[in-house]
């Protein structure tokens, strides 16, 4: 049974998009350089080489890496999702109940995670505690540095 991908619309397009530039820029422009190294002599010696060949390799592997994400991926347009109960796709808005310190997150695919632009997987631990949970209500998260509780001030759906 293959197991599918949960990803949101602009996850799987970003996907894509990594996967075009992989196959239509990035592989080319190796194989250039593995030619020009080769052209180079004796390939046991020569770094360049050997250093395009692993370049290659990485690659390849990331291609086939997105091509299988892709295949598997379950896309849910987050847009068409309404509610009051977090679930995937939520872009959630918790208030730190020590600091009361807002935080914007939309709960994603793993694929798609980024804490930097304010996405975390659904598998994460505070992902976890949000799901099925509602506006009002306080969630408690372990964390590295121990409990931290959290009220959800806001759900929506973009």
């Amino acid at each position: 049974m293959v197991e599918k991908v949960p990803m949101t619309s602009g996850g799987y397009a970003a996907l894509e998009n990594e996967l075009k530039q992989r196959q239509s820029v990035d592989r080319p422009r190796i194989i250039e350089h593995i030619a020009e190294a080769r052209s180079h002599g004796d390939l046991s010696e020569n770094a360049e080489y050997h250093a395009a060949k692993e370049e290659q390799s990485h690659n390849e592997g990331r291609i086939a890496e997105l091509e299988d994400k892709l295949a598997r991926a379950d896309v849910i347009d987050v847009t068409k999702l309404s509610g009051e109960t977090i679930k995937f796709g939520a872009t959630v808005t918790l208030i730190d109940e020590d600091t009361e310190k807002k935080t914007v997150w939309q709960i994603v695919g793993e694929v798609e995670a980024d804490a930097k632009k304010g996405k975390i997987s659904i598998t994460s631990p505070l992902a976890r505690a949000l799901i099925g949970k509602k506006m009002g209500t306080t969630v408690e998260v372990m964390a590295p540095g121990g409990a931290k509780s959290y009220e959800i001030a806001k759900v929506e759906w973009r």
